[in-house]
């Protein structure tokens, strides 16, 4: 899968203890809009994904993080790898010095009939829901709406990506 960038803060001590999570995300286009999950508390968008399990392949991963936080329905043998964004960055947990991210952006039909959600935690009290929105609408909302604590970080990995299907034509 190829490199579409990389996010490196260089805010943290290499030489200091890491967390590891890669994740998998669903990039879904319809009639020249995207499926991206919205947070009603943070006023942001975001594709639908999340991190993988142990023992789970990334292609599993995505079915069912799209599944959970979307209600899309991915077909799984029409999956096409898109690219991952590797991100490095400080962490906010206790006792790590630094977060380490491959996040892998996969192509995704769906199902028409969406499924209900199966939120988690901060996804229920940020309030997920499912919308099919203009990228452009996307992108000005995370780079210019307050977020609140919202990591900059991810907003900004979600824009580029964003910005990377637009300019490889997938919006025309």
């Amino acid at each position: 899968m190829r490199l579409l960038f990389e996010i490196d803060t260089k805010d943290y001590n290499i030489n200091g203890v890491a967390f590891i999570r890669h994740s998998a995300r669903c990039i879904n286009i319809k009639n020249g809009l995207v499926a991206m999950v919205y947070s009603k508390k943070y006023d942001y968008y975001k594709f639908p994904g999340g991190g993988i399990d142990d023992g789970e392949t990334k292609e599993q991963a995505v079915v069912r993080e799209a599944l959970e936080e979307g209600g899309l329905v991915v077909i799984p043998d029409k999956i096409i790898p898109f690219g991952y964004v590797h991100r490095i960055s400080k962490s906010d947990r206790v006792g790590v010095d630094y977060f380490v991210q491959d996040n892998f952006y996969y192509l995704c039909e769906v199902e028409d009939e969406l499924k209900e959600q199966i939120l988690y935690g901060y996804e229920m009290e940020e309030g997920f829901t499912l919308q099919y929105v203009n990228p452009q609408h996307a992108i000005e909302v995370n780079r210019t709406m307050p977020h609140g604590h919202k990591s900059f970080t991810m907003l900004e990995r979600e824009c580029k990506v964003l910005e990377i299907l637009i300019a490889e034509g997938y919006f025309d």
